[in-house]
């Protein structure tokens, strides 16, 4: 047993890496998806960013926290034991205390961690559908999906839900198995990147689908702080700071290295040019793909997630967006929901022990490939298909999809009565 005594040092990185998932977001995404669009667009972009953070950093401390990690019901939801914005929280209560899994910290981190992570999940979806869908309709859209997607599927993977122990539901070779899941590859990506594509073919194609990016200088600077951010997504999924935490930091910058060399190496072999996009668009597909295995692989392992992660978005964005005729203006299913479905496959294939305490297919475990691919399935199937009833529902209330005039305009006068013209 662990004595109850608060960790510093554990505590200390927690809290450093709180500080940085939130950077991923705020400027982050922000940055990234607003280089990328078109300039009329640029502040609603941003915007759109910055509105969804802001709501669900109240929806996760008013009740989302409470009904994601509360005690299990039926292994679909939590029962919580905090009360509405955590009323009577003693923030020297620590998680962990007496166990021997965590070491302690408190709890109140956790919970300031795991918000950035709801509230930056919710803020990748606004990349599909720039320049055409209204603001009000986004804000209710934020508060919605937060609510009936991320919160549930949150709790299936970490909060003690079904998929944690699907393999004892199973049975036989399954047995103690649960999903793996380090830092979000079904939990933050799958579900922002499937709900992207369905929230994008419900406001179907824009009037002018171009989109050469306005400002890749500011998409550069916002790859950054991504990056940058990435390491506290990833490192500090360890809840210490400790060897995993450090391993999970150095496959995050391989894989994502790796991904960024494949990407261009792609460009050159099809006869085009090598392009800075390419290049950062290649560093956000290795962090997608690892984010899940981070916990679980080692160096090997996570060059070739991050090398498979860039082939498996580049087809995606050259080949499958053309083919099915979606809208996904930034990419959001294209890379997150593509490598994040890759990299939760490839998670139970490249785990090895000496790392997570978990064996992958390449150490003879394959019933663990079996619960990744379940666990993605569910995911994509719960995410695609409650996505497509709350953006139905807001479709017939207050209509999703701004006037054709506002569109041509540019939503940044028409809908906030600004200009990032200089941006």
């Amino acid at each position: 047993m662990v004595e109850s005594v608060l960790n510093a040092g554990d505590t200390a990185w927690i809290l450093i890496s709180t500080v940085l998932v939130l950077l991923m977001c705020i400027p982050g995404i922000a940055l990234f998806y607003g280089g990328l669009a078109k300039r009329k667009n640029v502040l609603n972009t941003m915007f759109l960013s910055f509105i969804a953070f802001a709501i669900g950093a109240i929806i996760w401390v008013t009740y989302g926290y409470q009904f994601a990690f509360g005690a299990d019901i039926g292994g679909l939801i939590g029962n919580p034991s905090i009360h509405f914005l955590l009323q009577g929280l003693d923030p020297t209560q620590l998680l962990g205390a007496g166990t021997d899994s965590v070491s302690p910290f408190p709890e109140i981190l956790f919970i300031a961690f795991q918000l950035t992570f709801a509230s930056l999940t919710v803020a990748l979806i606004s990349g599909a559908v720039v320049g055409r869908m209204k603001f009000s309709a986004w804000i209710i859209f934020v508060i919605a999906w937060i609510s009936l997607v991320y919160i549930p599927i949150c709790h299936w993977v970490w909060g003690g839900g079904f998929l944690s122990s699907l393999g004892d539901l199973l049975g036989g070779s399954f047995a103690g198995l649960g999903a793996l899941d380090f830092a979000g590859g079904t939990v933050v990506h799958i579900s922002s990147g499937v709900s992207a594509l369905a929230l994008a073919l419900l406001l179907g194609r824009r009037k002018d689908t171009s989109l050469l990016p306005h400002n890749l200088g500011i998409s550069a600077i916002g790859a950054g702080f991504l990056f940058f951010g990435w390491l506290g997504f990833n490192g500090g999924s360890a809840l210490a700071a400790d060897g995993l935490a450090s391993s999970a930091v150095l496959v995050t910058i391989i894989s994502a290295a790796a991904a960024s060399i494949v990407w261009n190496i792609i460009e050159v072999v099809k006869g085009e040019k090598p392009t800075f996009l390419g290049s950062i668009s290649g560093i956000v597909a290795g962090l997608v793909g690892i984010t899940p295995a981070a916990g679980f692989v080692d160096v090997g392992g996570a060059i070739i997630i991050g090398a498979i992660a860039s082939v498996v978005s580049f087809v995606a964005l050259s080949y499958l967006k053309p083919k099915l005729g979606y809208d996904d203006a930034l990419d959001v299913f294209g890379i997150h929901g593509m490598s994040g479905i890759w990299g939760a496959i490839a998670t139970g294939i490249f785990a090895v022990t000496l790392v997570g305490g978990v064996p992958g297919l390449i150490e003879g475990s394959w019933a663990q490939v079996i619960i990744q691919i379940i666990s993605v399935i569910v995911t994509i199937v719960y995410a695609f298909i409650v996505t497509i009833i709350i953006g139905k529902i807001i479709d017939l209330v207050i209509g999703l999809r701004v006037t054709e005039h506002n569109e041509v305009e540019g939503l940044d006068t028409s809908l906030h009565e600004e200009s990032g013209y200089r941006l």
